[in-house]
Order: structure tokens, then sequence, then C-alpha cells
């Protein structure tokens, strides 16, 4: 009996990881070097700068200090990030920046690994409250506030949200009115609900604020727009005259982050104080912009909350490579059950639904990872200037609310899928899951809830479906909606490109002959994205021309199904980004395994939504039948692989700090298999009772001489 699975040539001699019931394939091997490098991305070189820096103790969560203690412990870490160099990079290089847009939040979005609470109270300070000092005001504050914005001597809030309007932005309460007189605005929360509330460096450590409030001069509202605000005395760390708060407490995680809410009781700043990029006041109390339309002024300066978007998107594809890094090496080392053998247990890994539960999720990861990489890049592009026209925007909008959904829904499931695979020892927070998963909760609900992230996505196909069928008529559609084109492709960002393929008789059903075919797939999630958008496109058909109350009636009655078609949208999205990665991929053993997990993300996602496709007729009963046993195949294929899979994430132990992750289960799985082997070899093992009663059993029945 083997204690080692053949293992490709890349494994070799690595680790022991517990007898397979199949034998691995001799090739193909992964390339673990060289993937990892692709997987660091444009910006490895800072990558692995902030996972230096992330590895190091003095950065690490410490697990059961009071929110008191823990909110101390992560502001004297933003310290070690300052004189560590991790913090101004998109920071202009006039004030000792680098102006590298994409690099800054490839290097935060790292720390999630140290602790999440330091990678969101640094992304308030200098990618929330820094960034918009940066994007929304000019040269005067920049030469102004962003020195001690850098250097930490500034710690400061990004004050939008309010207790009574969350996501609904464009609603919030808090006014900033122009006082010619005395050249100053007047800030002011008129009521309870309209107090800025779950705002990181609120409750102790902030000092200033960009403070988010409807713009009034000469009796007209401009809308949201971002001032200045100084919150405490430096000195004394007490609210100035007129300034309020309170702590938000306790929270289900993220406790090393001092949340708390702000109130404002007319309180006066200079005119200057407003952050003018886009909207200013002259002294004589009068408006001007240089974005005439009042709707696009108010996205372009709420660009800033992008960066978070971006930021979370990566951290929680990087903490999902935690958990599956360190579940997979557990499952190859743990045993349970003598399955196939008298005498030696089975690696849980050998399992199929261990497999299942287990190498789907890396599927979905690996797709995330490469789907960020290209988000990252357009925030970069944005951002740098390189390409920064309104559409441009516009798509970057639309692909960070697409993705962000996505990616933090699913580092929930995975931590808690990774948790459950590791049984008890999941549950013990030394290993990490029960606590990342508390600390990214809020993930999903922050820098825009989820559910109207994918709401804003729908809008935006709708927009780009109406512009590309504005000239076609009602048969067409309808035929469009029952009969779908091969090799559609849709725009990054967008359903353009589309009208071309209307006409067209192409069957989906005649075309999935091999569920496995890359174009297969293609089409098969094109086709769902596309006929789910222009059944909606049909069904809202005119209501622009209705009274608006009669319009949202109609769009809330089919908001479920334009939520679910973003959500496919965005899907669609990670499963292109995975197929143009493997496009990159130079070592042809590397790029087979990919391409088996690339397949089991596609055939994934086709099975998650199989009621679909046949309720649609786009699979036949018998072709859908074939999902599964194609995903079990490709577990197979995949079993070999996954240590070198998770290894190349790149992560070391310091970044895992799991127990289960260092090898101890093999030492004490090893130490048990020999004390057995021991007993059995010199006789002393006793007698099982199974087996004793079945010879008994025997000897009875055997004939008497």
């Amino acid at each position: 009996m083997t204690d080692v699975v053949d293992r490709p040539a890349s494994q070799a001699g690595r680790r022991p990881a517990g007898r397979t019931n199949h034998p691995a394939p001799a090739a193909p091997a992964v390339d673990v070097a060289a993937l990892g490098e692709q997987l660091l991305g444009k910006w490895a070189h800072i990558r692995r700068h902030s996972r230096e820096l992330s590895g190091l103790p003095e950065l690490h969560k410490t697990e059961g200090l009071t929110h008191t203690e823990h909110r101390k412990r992560t502001f004297g870490q933003l310290k070690y990030l300052v004189e560590n160099g991790a913090v101004h990079r998109a920071f202009p290089a006039s004030l000792g920046g680098s102006d590298d847009h994409g690099g800054n939040i490839a290097g935060f979005e790292e720390l999630v690994t140290a602790d999440p609470s330091l990678q969101i109270k640094a992304g308030v300070q200098w990618g929330l409250f820094g960034s918009a000092v940066m994007h929304l005001g000019t040269g005067e504050h920049h030469a102004k506030w962003l020195p001690g914005i850098m250097n930490l001597d500034i710690p400061g809030c990004f004050a939008m949200t309010e207790t009574g309007h969350g996501s609904d932005v464009a609603s919030i309460a808090t006014t900033a009115t122009f006082d010619p007189a005395a050249q100053e605005f007047i800030i002011h929360t008129p009521f309870r609900a309209a107090w800025k509330d779950y705002i990181g460096n609120a409750a102790i450590d902030g000092l200033g604020a960009v403070v988010f409030a409807q713009l009034v001069t000469n009796g007209v509202n401009h809308g949201v727009h971002a001032f200045y605000v100084d919150l405490r005395d430096p000195e004394t760390k007490k609210f100035l005259p007129g300034i309020g708060g309170e702590d938000d407490g306790v929270k289900g995680g993220l406790n090393g982050i001092d949340n708390g809410r702000l109130h404002f009781d007319n309180v006066r700043i200079p005119r200057t104080n407003l952050l003018n990029r886009y909207g200013n006041v002259d002294a004589d109390g009068s408006y001007t912009s240089p974005i005439a339309s009042p709707g696009r002024r108010f996205f372009t300066m709420l660009g800033t909350l992008v960066q978070g978007r971006v930021s979370l998107d990566g951290a929680a594809v990087a903490a999902s490579k935690l958990a599956l890094k360190t579940a997979i090496q557990y499952a190859t080392e743990r045993r349970q059950f003598n399955a196939s053998s008298h005498t030696d247990e089975e690696v849980l890994l050998d399992y199929q639904r261990h497999q299942r539960r287990l190498f789907t999720r890396l599927a979905t990861t690996y797709a995330a990872g490469f789907a960020h990489e290209q988000l990252l890049q357009k925030f970069d592009d944005v951002f740098s200037g390189a390409h920064d026209t309104d559409e441009d925007r516009q798509d970057l909008e639309t692909l960070a609310a697409a993705l962000k959904p996505l990616s933090t829904w699913h580092a929930l499931d995975t931590l808690q899928e990774c948790r459950e695979a590791c049984g008890g020892a999941g549950f013990l927070i030394e290993n990490r899951f029960a606590s990342l998963r508390a600390d990214l909760d809020v993930y999903v609900t922050f820098e825009g809830d989820n559910t109207v992230l994918l709401q804003l996505v729908a809008k935006r196909l709708l927009a780009d479906y109406a512009k590309e069928f504005r000239s076609v008529d009602v048969g067409v559609l309808a035929r469009y909606v029952v009969s779908q084109a091969a090799g559609t492709a849709v725009h990054r960002t967008g359903l353009r490109q589309v009208a071309q393929f209307v006409a067209d008789t192409g069957s989906v059903q005649k075309a999935a002959i091999a569920l496995r075919d890359e174009g297969t797939q293609r089409l098969l999630l094109t086709d769902r994205v596309q006929t789910m958008v222009a059944e909606a496109g049909a069904a809202l058909k005119g209501t622009n021309k209705l009274p608006q109350q009669k319009a949202a009636v109609a769009f809330n009655e089919h908001q479920h199904e334009l939520i679910e078609a973003a959500q496919a949208h965005a899907e669609l999205l990670q499963w292109e980004a995975f197929t143009e990665a493997l496009a990159d991929v130079q070592d042809p053993g590397t790029k087979r395994v990919l391409t088996w997990l690339r397949d089991l993300f596609g055939l994934s996602l086709i099975e998650k939504n199989l009621s679909w496709y046949l309720m649609n007729g786009r699979l036949s009963m018998q072709r859908a039948r074939t999902v599964g046993d194609y995903i079990n195949r490709l577990l197979v294929k995949i079993r070999p692989h996954a240590l070198d899979l998770v290894d190349a994430f790149g992560y070391g132990p310091e970044h895992l700090r799991a127990a289960i992750a260092t090898g101890a289960e093999q030492a004490r799985q090893d130490e048990a298999r020999s004390y057995f082997r021991t007993q059995r070899a010199d006789g002393k093992a006793p007698v099982d009772e199974k087996v004793l009663v079945a010879r008994q059993a025997r000897d009875a029945k055997a004939p008497r001489r």
C-alpha cells in the first residue's frame, strides 16, 4: 500500500499527500512558478512588496482582542504602512507619490491576508478620504491637505452614507448652504436620519472628513457635492463646536475599525473648502460647473467610489485563495473511513463530493482572479488618463458593479464551504475561516450593496440593448428572443455588437454537441444573457413614455429577472477573462490543466442554471443529463494537480497562519498508520469483534469430520 499519491513530476517529492483511488497521468504537469507569475499580474512587484509586509507579525490580526484594543493596534499598523512606503503610490508625484493607480489598488487588496480591518481602514484613509480630496479637489486642496493625509497627520473620514440613505446617495439630506455675506458654507443635518453613519475613523481617530451634502446657493439645490470639514481638535481629539457623533460599537466583524456616526449643527466652513473640480460657487453665490448635466455631474463625482469597489473585488479573491489553499492542503492529508482498504483510511480529497465542493470553487476563484486583473487594468487606464472618456468611465463603473458582487458573495460561500470541509478543525479560530468570514461579511453590502450594484448593471444592459434595437421591428425582436445566433459576442461591459446577429437562425440546441467545447460554452452562456435582456427589454418597451409611477411599477415587476440577467452577464465576463488568460499560458501542461479548470467553471455555471436551459429549449433532456458526468470526469483530471493550483497563488505560511495547513495533520496521520502497522506486524493487535464473529460463523458452517 503506497503512502504517497502518484503525482506529476512538478509535484514529486514535495510532500506526502495520501493514497488516491485513480492513477494520476504522467502528464500534463503544472509549471507552478510560471503560473504564479501570471496570477500576480501586471503589478507583480507591488503585490510582492505588499505580501512581504502582510507576512510580518506586526501587521497580523491578533485574535481575542477587545474591539478597543483591536482599534488601537490597527491605527498603529497604519503608521507602519506609512513608514514602509506602502500608501503613497496613487498620489501625485509632485507630493511624493508615483501616480500609479492600478499598483496602489493591487498593493492595498493584498493587506486582507494580514488583517481585513487593516485593509479596510487603510482604504478609508487613503482610498476614500485621500482619494476624494485628490480627485474632487484642485491643486490648492492637494497642497493644503494631501501631505497630511499621506503621512497620517490627518486621519480622516469619507462621510457619505446616512442612516436614512445608504445606496441612494442622491437623496441624502445633509445640506451645505452658501452664505455669501460670510463667504462660508453652513453644513447641517436637519434630522436624525440625516446623520452620517457607519463611517470609518469617525468614532475615534478622524480629525477631518470629506462630507457629502446637497449644495444650496441662491435658493437653488445643485445636488450632492463634497466638502472638506475639520472634525476634531488635533490636540484634545474633541469634536469641534457644532459637530457631534456616536460610536457604532462592536460589529459582526472588522472591529479594528472605529466606525461611527457624525452630525452637524449649522457648522460653518470656508467657501474654499468646497472640493470644486466639478462644481464651483463664486463669491457672489453663483454656481458653475464644467459638466452641464446635473445627472452626469453627480455620477462623475461619485466615481471616487469605484476605487473601493475595485479593491473589494481583489481582496475578496485573495481571501478565497487563502481559504482554498488551507482547505485543499488539509484535504490531501486528512484521512477518514476505510472505503477501499481494510487497513488504510481514505484521503478526503479522493472523495468525489469533496472534490466537487472545493474544485468548483477553485475554478470560480481563478475566473474571478483573471476578471479582476482586467478590471484593475481598466481602472488604471481611466485614472491614469490613458483611456479616460465618458464611455471608458461608464464601462469601468459597470464592470466594477458587475464583478464586485460576484467575488464578495463567492468569498463568503468559499470560506463557509472550506470551513465545513475541514470539519471541527475549520471552526477553530486558529484556522481563520470563521474570523475571515466574519470580517468579509460586510463586503457584500458596503461600497455599494451587491443587489443594488447588479441593478445598475441591468440598467446598463437595457440601455445598450435599446441602442442596438432602436430601429428593429417587433417581429425580428421576437425571433431574436426564441432563436439565438452562433458565434455571438457580448461587449466587455455592455450588450453591444448584438444587432448583427439578430436575424441569424442558428440554434443553440443544435450547436450543443460537445459541452466541453469552448465555443459551445461561450454560446450557451452568451445566449442566456442575451435572451434574458431581450425578454426584459421587450416587456419594458415603451415604459419611458409612461408616467413616473407606472414606469416604476413596470420596472419593479421585472426587477428579479433583470438582476438575474446582470449576474449572468457578470459570470460570462469571468468566463471570458479566464478564456483570454489561457491564451497567455505558454507551458502546454499548465494550459491543459487550466483548460480543464475553465471548463469546470463553465459547466458549473450551466449546471447551476440547467432549469433555464431546459425550459427555454437550449438543451435537450438527454444532453442536460451529461453535464454532471462531464463535471465528474473533470474532477478526476484536476485531482492530481490540486496542490499545484493552490500553490500557484503564492501565499506562504506567514499569510495562511492556519494550523491545519502546516503539515501537522500529515504527521498525525503518519503516526497513526505507523502505530497500527506495527501492531499488525508484531501480532499484538487485538482481534476485531466483527472478524471474530465472522470466523465463528464460518467455523460453525464447516463440515465436521
